[in-house]
């Protein structure tokens, strides 16, 4: 018996070792596959620096070709005659310009203009138009509107939201690709010769005029948005006569580059806003568009509209100091101005989704009146909310909803 058992273990262990043997022999067969595979691996590694210090060589051998090529290019251009760069070669917007006698700018009232530069002393400059008169002040608005809260909005938003959980889906905007490019370096140098000699002759001739223009911008002073919007419009017609206004001025350090962003900044947010209260206050709903196409293009407005509101709102006291301490206008971004006329235009976007939900409501296509009077009322209360309460024709726009919607109608 004790043999029989020794003989059994005897053969365990013989089958164990067997085991092991072919795992090791297994685990050396590896070992040389990756040996071999290092090998190739170091001379792939060996032919690729090889290959990199050439290109290396290469590249530097090019980048001295063509050092040497713009020099030579910076060098001729400054000659009457430039080797390798015919007049046909120039393009349009590069070649010297007849000297251009500056228009005066717009002026606020009882500002004596300043002389014009010397360059333009011998032309007989046209005389300046007279500058239209400035539009009325704008009056506060409160109390040319009567705006009030409206508590039955905010009870009827929150009965039928308890009842309802469901929220409203936001899209996120899909991200614009950015489109990856290259240029051919050699053509770009070749070219820009003709390009860097232009904009040194405008820094050579067009001084005097600079100047003039320094000091216009360094004395603006307005007390009315519109009147920065015109001194803007003016001071970028004058600028467009340069090949390229930021590489031309940069060789001027007084020029007042911090308010000249300022007033562009102020005149563009501006005009954006004022162009999106006329769209707002202007909006008038479609009867034969489709309802859920009409609601999404309201929806949309509201979101601009809130979105850009936003953002002054943001920025404001920041803003609004840095355009005192530079002596432009301001108070359009407060409450009383341009912004709280913004926020009342939304009531006509209010005014125009919830007529339209009630009319379907009313309808005998209407198949889904509660999730449908539970989006007209949440939209209300947003309009409600942004712009402080509801004027007498959104109160009987919402009335008219609320009877339809829980068919209380008589």
């Amino acid at each position: 018996m004790k043999a029989e058992h020794e003989r059994m273990t005897e053969e365990e262990d013989d089958s164990e070792i067997q085991l092991l043997k072919k795992e090791l022999g297994v685990s050396l067969a590896k070992m040389d596959s990756l040996e071999k595979e290092n090998q190739e691996l170091k001379q792939e590694v060996s032919r690729l620096k090889g290959q990199i210090s050439s290109l290396r060589a290469h590249n530097n051998e090019r980048k001295t070709m063509l050092w040497k090529k713009f020099q030579l290019s910076m060098d001729s251009s400054y000659t009457d005659a430039s080797p390798g760069v015919t007049r046909a070669d120039i393009p349009e917007s590069t070649m010297e310009k007849p000297m251009k006698v500056p228009n005066p700018p717009p002026r606020p009232n009882s500002v004596t203009p300043p002389s014009l530069p010397k360059e333009v002393k011998g032309s007989k400059a046209p005389p300046a138009p007279a500058p239209p008169p400035p539009p009325p002040p704008s009056k506060s608005l409160v109390g040319t509107r009567a705006v009030r809260r409206v508590p039955e909005v905010m009870e009827l938003y929150r009965s039928l939201t308890r009842r309802d959980a469901h929220k409203e889906n936001r899209s996120n905007s899909a991200g614009t690709p950015v489109v990856a490019f290259t240029k051919n370096m050699i053509g770009e140098i070749e070219n820009r010769s003709a390009y860097l000699s232009a904009i040194k002759s405008d820094v050579d001739r067009r001084g005097e005029f600079i100047k003039f223009l320094i000091k216009e911008v360094e004395s603006a002073a307005y007390k009315d948005i519109a009147e920065v919007e015109a001194f803007v419009k003016w001071l970028d017609g004058e600028l467009s006569s340069l090949v390229d206004e930021r590489a031309v001025l940069k060789h001027f350090p007084q020029w007042p580059e911090r308010k000249a962003d300022a007033l562009r900044e102020a005149s563009f947010s501006y005009r954006d806003l004022k162009s999106l209260e006329s769209e707002v206050s202007s909006f008038e709903d479609n009867p034969k568009e489709p309802l859920t196409q009409a609601l999404r293009r309201i929806q949309a407005l509201q979101d601009r509209l809130e979105q850009s509101i936003d953002n002054v709102e943001r920025m404001r006291e920041s803003t609004s100091k840095r355009y005192r301490d530079l002596q432009i206008p301001w108070e359009w971004m407060l409450d009383t101005g341009l912004v709280g006329k913004m926020k009342l235009s939304s009531l006509r976007l209010a005014k125009e989704y919830m007529k339209r939900i009630t009319k379907e409501l009313q309808s005998d296509e209407c198949s889904c009146e509660e999730n449908l009077m539970l989006q007209g009322v949440r939209y209300a209360y947003r309009v409600h909310q942004f712009a402080g309460g509801f004027d007498a024709e959104t109160i009987q726009a919402f009335e008219k909803l609320k009877k339809v919607g829980l068919g209380t109608e008589n």
